[in-house]
């Protein structure tokens, strides 16, 4: 397991050839931003090390994937700068952050813990030398061509960390090529919040990906399209032209059959272009590394030949970016034996017949190894000794063994090297010379082999630019093709982009939730505009699938502006800037912040952040407190929405009071999830109806779940009496009877609880037997005033603000 610095020592020279103790260095410092071995490295996902630089009103943001050479900066600008940064910082998903030192306090409470925080002195974001370490490594005279002029805290963050990449890689990192200056605003915004919610790309129930949108969508067949299709759903496009762009092409290969499948079965089991690049730029590929290259490259032509007749604009861009590349190919074919060893300590990794002086010092050895071979039959022939054997060590090189029984018949030219308890060790001239004649050719050779596999890897590491071009649109053709390859299987339609704040879903299904229930899954339809029906209040019973279509609505606009199709029978989808969730129950303890607090904070950054461009999605708002606090706060999120904000917005709540905004708000509009009551079983029917629901099901549901019996019969009593309650009882009846407390007898107060109205408090503090009838008359007449007055009062009310009052609440009869 990597730690936060490890160095990596390795030695220096080969141990067969060193005198002495083999020489050992550090050749790179490893931490967790910058692994590249391929055992640490996630197939579908980039290891990111990140640089931020917070400011006042300014944050600086680079990200860089050393293993692919992918390196992006962007800045956050605004009085609250570090929300934004903190959110992105979270999006890319980083594995080390490098902060200034000064700094760390800040960036703390801002990165998800496993983060690994890494302090730089102040200087290193010194914004000249950062400019200057990029112009030096880009080789170019401005950032202009970047975008990234202007940017200072960008660059600045961008110079720290690559500066920082230098001194722990010691490496010139080749594959580095070029820096991509982007926007927040370039992207649909997914909060962490929204990507947990919606299971972007990890389930809630273990954090794995299966249960995910991304184990739906993920048909990609190369390492390359794995990690390009996670990029596309965590960051979507919010731009019309390249969403189109994006649409045409996955559409041409849902059209084209052949052609998805001529595409995905060229690139399947083809090697990670990518990071083998990056392994050569770094100076650390092994010699399979270089033969994997090769070998996907030469697979690259016959797949792009059946693009021949291909006009849809994006796909014609991406194939004119694939190059043949077959001097690298052929280099590395005409330098590297087909099935190289792991490393290139372990030898015999140049082909003979690629430089001639290898060829003859490789001959010379094995002349010699040869000659020695054939001495020892030789020499057991001249001197008589059966038992005589050649053999060789790393100390005393090739020798002549004879057992101590045998020394008597020993030849006077066999000079004694070394005596062992049983026998002696002798040399001869003629072996003297053959023996520095193969350990000279092998040292030599293997000197020489180095130095040309080097040289080979260097220049694969110069063509990395137009290698990593045709790896990235190999990759987002992989991305692009296994879209299709779901679309066409899952049965999914094109969406229609829009401009409009509008959101129109017919036959609609949830992508995960489908796949887990193919059988039973019941399609809906959605209906939103800001226009005439901007919110929708979805009442119904627990179970019958509210939390599902809040879901599938948002996935199906995420989906749409990746670039896929999706699970509906038509869309029209109006583009989105952002997506916003408020779903489930969810504490934090350690920071002392309880379960409502936490949904009210979720609830306060989507009012705060929404604009009439995104789509909200709530569920349950007011839940964590008591009912009538949580229905208040619930009713009054709705008007907010509704007067000020004016997002798309599905509104799934409990509270069935809430279903008389639909006949206050011009633009709330009621829908329920229907069921079918059959004595005592409730059918979910799964089907979304306009109209509001009035009851909840909750005891049907704890019954499904195996509450005991008795718990059931006296939630049944006691809902019976509430609801009677509602619809006004005798005086004389109490609301619930007295139930005795098993440990004392006392009795338990009957719920619920009021506070007692002005008029109730007046009438208590009355004392009637020292009134007299024109006393009390008038004193009636005053209290009748006083709720006369409040009635008028909360008429009025009704038509200025559109607040209902409860009707169960009110005397009967009273309008």
């Amino acid at each position: 397991m990597v730690g936060a610095r490890d160095g990596a020592r390795r030695q220096l020279e080969d141990p067969r050839l060193a005198k002495g103790l083999v020489k050992r260095d550090v050749v790179r410092v490893v931490t967790p931003g910058t692994v590249i071995e391929g055992a640490a490295l996630s197939r579908g996902a980039n290891q990111y090390l990140a640089a931020v630089l917070p400011g006042d009103a300014r944050w600086g943001l680079a990200v860089c994937d050393l293993s692919t050479g992918e390196f992006q900066i962007t800045e956050v600008s605004g009085d609250n700068a570090a929300g934004p940064a903190a959110e992105e910082l979270a999006r890319m998903d980083p594995r080390e952050v490098l902060v200034p030192a000064d700094s760390r306090e800040r960036l703390v409470s801002l990165v998800r813990p496993g983060i690994t925080l890494t302090d730089l002195e102040r200087w290193r974001f010194d914004l000249s030398l950062a400019r200057q370490g990029l112009l030096a490594h880009f080789g170019v005279a401005t950032l202009d061509g970047f975008g990234a002029e202007g940017l200072t805290a960008a660059v600045a963050a961008a110079g720290a960390l690559l500066q920082y990449l230098k001194d722990t890689q010691l490496s010139p990192l080749t594959h580095i090529q070029r820096m991509v200056t982007y926007t927040l605003d370039d992207g649909l915004i997914l909060d962490e919040r929204t990507r947990r919610n919606l299971e972007v790309t990890r389930s809630l129930a273990d954090g794995g990906v299966a249960g995910s949108l991304l184990s739906v969508l993920d048909e990609t067949v190369t390492s390359m399209g794995a990690r390009k299709l996670r990029q596309w759903l965590l960051q979507p496009l919010a731009r019309r032209e390249p969403l189109v762009r994006r649409l045409d092409a996955v559409e041409h290969f849902v059209q084209h059959p052949q052609l998805r499948e001529s595409v995905r079965r060229g690139l399947k089991g083809m090697a990670d272009l990518e990071r083998l690049v990056g392994r050569a730029g770094h100076g650390s590929a092994a010699p399979r590394d270089l033969v994997a290259l090769a070998a996907a490259v030469r697979r690259l032509p016959a797949m792009t030949e059946s693009f021949r007749d291909v006009t849809v604009p994006l796909l014609y861009e991406l194939i004119g970016a694939i190059g043949t590349h077959d001097d690298v190919a052929a280099l590395i074919e005409r330098a590297i034996v087909d099935d190289p060893p792991a490393t290139l300590e372990d030898g015999g990794v140049i082909r003979d017949g690629f430089h001639d002086e290898l060829d003859a010092l490789r001959r010379a050895a094995r002349t010699g190894k040869t000659w020695i071979a054939d001495l020892e039959a030789a020499e057991r022939h001249r001197t008589g000794i059966r038992s005589l054997k050649i053999g060789f060590n790393k100390v005393f090189g090739y020798y002549i063994e004879v057992s101590n029984a045998n020394l008597a018949a020993v030849p006077s030219e066999y000079v004694r090297k070394q005596t062992l308890t049983t026998a002696e060790r002798f040399i001869t001239p003629d072996m003297k010379e053959q023996e520095a004649a193969i350990l000279g050719a092998e040292e030599r050779s293997t000197a020489l082999e180095g130095e040309l596999y080097r040289s080979v890897r260097d220049t694969v590491a110069q063509a990395a630019g137009p290698l990593l071009q045709t790896a990235r649109a190999v990759a987002e053709l992989d991305a692009l093709a296994a879209l299709a390859e779901v679309a066409a299987v899952s049965h999914y339609v094109r969406p229609r982009i829009v401009d409009d704040p509008v959101l129109e879903i017919r036959g609609g299904r949830h992508p995960v939730v489908e796949r887990t229930l193919p059988e039973r899954f019941v399609p809906n339809d959605l209906h939103l505009s800001a226009a005439d029906r901007a919110i929708v209040l979805v009442t119904g019973p627990n179970m019958a699938g509210k939390s599902t279509y809040l879901r599938q609505a948002a996935l199906i606009v995420l989906m749409a502006q990746v670039g896929s199709f999706v699970p509906a029978d038509t869309a029209t989808i109006g583009l989105a800037d952002r997506i916003f969730t408020r779903v489930g129950a969810v504490d934090d303890l350690a920071t002392g912040r309880s379960t409502f607090l936490v949904e009210m904070q979720e609830v306060a950054h989507i009012l705060h952040h929404a604009t009439p461009r995104s789509l909200i999605i709530l569920d349950e708002v007011g839940r964590g407190t008591s009912t009538y606090d949580g229905m208040s706060i619930a009713w009054a999120v709705v008007e907010y929405l509704h007067d000020h904000v004016g997002a798309r917005t599905l509104f799934a709540t409990h509270y069935h009071e809430l279903t008389e905004l639909g006949s206050l708000l011009p633009h709330v509009h009621n829908v329920n999830m229907l069921v079918k009551e059959e004595g005592d079983t409730v059918i979910f029917l799964r089907r979304v109806a306009d109209g509001g629901a009035d009851r909840s099901y909750g005891i049907h549901v704890g019954r499904l779940a195996g509450l005991p019996g008795a718990v059931i019969e006296q939630a049944q009593r006691i809902l019976h009496r509430l609801e009677a309650n509602a619809g006004g009882t005798a005086a004389d009846e109490p609301f619930l009877p007295p139930i005795p407390s098993r440990a004392s007898g006392v009795q338990q107060l009957p719920l619920p609880l009021d506070r007692l109205s002005p008029v109730e408090e007046s009438l208590l503090t009355m004392s009637l037997e020292s009134m007299t009838p024109l006393d009390a008359m008038a004193a009636l007449h005053e209290l009748i005033e006083q709720v006369r007055r409040r009635v008028a009062a909360a008429e009025a009310t009704d038509r200025g603000s559109k607040v209902v009052r409860i009707k169960r609440h009110l005397p009967k009869g009273r309008p």
